[in-house]
């Protein structure tokens, strides 16, 4: 019997070793791709560009850590673009009404994503909704009342005050950068140290099985979407306090760039399986390859090509991790 186990174990190691290394391949690809940009232009490298990378990937990250928690749960979150849009539109809206109230507009604006998130807690959760046709909803209506804020345009007249927020440095960082980092330190111990990370793996696991051991599916599948909702409104405010401007089509398409990251760093479609670690490596591949690919002038259609092949091979790795899994 002894001889069986060991060789049992024998067989096993290696499987585990490669599938460990498997779903952790884009964290070679990530490796590849600042070794070639460094390479082929100089300027990759600098400082300056690096900073500039983190800059950019700040609002995504937000956005991304809240996706993370919803599609472990097995779900996902299509609004959180929208949500972007109409924050910065209903905080825009306060700081030109009353630039005295700069704060307490940004303050609204982040609640406004937070009663999104609930909105879409409440269809997921009360209501049993598919996730995806709960939030495609409400991405359209806060698209919609993104545009009503604005009258159909962009909020014009913001003070200059409005983007003391996000270009305000500390330790030669802008406050988005630190932010973002406090993000991923406060949900990587949230999922790791908590018991409430513990039912969210549960229910993207076995929704089933977690009822029966006595967690509460509903509230934790409602939490992860309020907590989606409330980090998509942060996203927004800071964002529109960078460029210091709001307009209606703000987040478009950062939902996308969001799950991207997130099921490129590792995280299973399927629910149950991903860490803010593999996050952070799949937000910071898809900046390095804008930041990378703009500075080489590969024009942005021939980018989405090839965020959309990472993609693919991130859920060929996702599907084939799954099914060694199930044998």
């Amino acid at each position: 019997m002894n001889t069986q186990s060991t060789a049992r174990r024998g067989i096993r190691l290696p499987t585990r070793t490669k599938e460990l290394l498997v779903r952790n391949s884009m964290v070679g690809v990530m490796l590849l791709a600042v070794i070639f940009f460094t390479f082929s232009n100089t300027r990759f490298a600098s400082p300056q560009n690096l900073q500039s990378i983190l800059i950019a990937a700040a609002p995504f990250a937000l956005i991304a850590l809240g996706q993370t928690l919803v599609i472990l749960t097995g779900g996902i979150d299509l609004s959180v673009g929208s949500i972007i849009a109409l924050s910065a539109m209903v905080a825009a809206w306060f700081a030109v009404n009353d630039p005295s109230k700069i704060w307490l507009g940004m303050a609204v604006g982040v609640g406004v994503g937070l009663a999104v998130g609930l909105v879409n807690g409440v269809l997921v959760s009360v209501f049993k909704i598919a996730p995806f046709v709960a939030t495609l909803s409400t991405l359209t209506a806060a698209s919609g009342l993104a545009y009503a804020v604005g009258g159909g345009a962009p909020i014009r007249g913001i003070p200059a005050q409005y983007g003391d927020l996000a270009n305000t440095r500390w330790l030669e960082l802008p406050i988005p950068v630190w932010v973002m980092f406090a993000g991923f330190v406060v949900i990587g111990v949230l999922l790791h140290r908590f018991a409430f990370g513990m039912r969210i793996y549960a229910v993207g696991g076995n929704p089933a099985a977690s009822a029966i051991a006595g967690v509460k599916v509903g509230r934790t599948r409602f939490a992860v979407y309020a907590i989606s909702g409330l980090l998509a409104g942060m996203s927004g405010v800071l964002l529109s306090s960078r460029v210091v401007n709001a307009a209606p089509s703000l987040g478009a398409g950062y939902e996308l760039d969001a799950i991207a990251a997130v099921v490129i760093g590792g995280a299973s479609l399927f629910g149950g399986r991903g860490t803010v670690w593999g996050t952070a490596m799949g937000l910071l591949l898809i900046q390095t390859l804008n930041n990378g690919l703009d500075i080489m002038l590969i024009p942005s259609y021939w980018q989405d090509v090839i965020k959309g092949a990472l993609i693919a091979a991130a859920v060929g790795v996702d599907v084939y991790a799954t099914r060694r899994m199930r044998r």
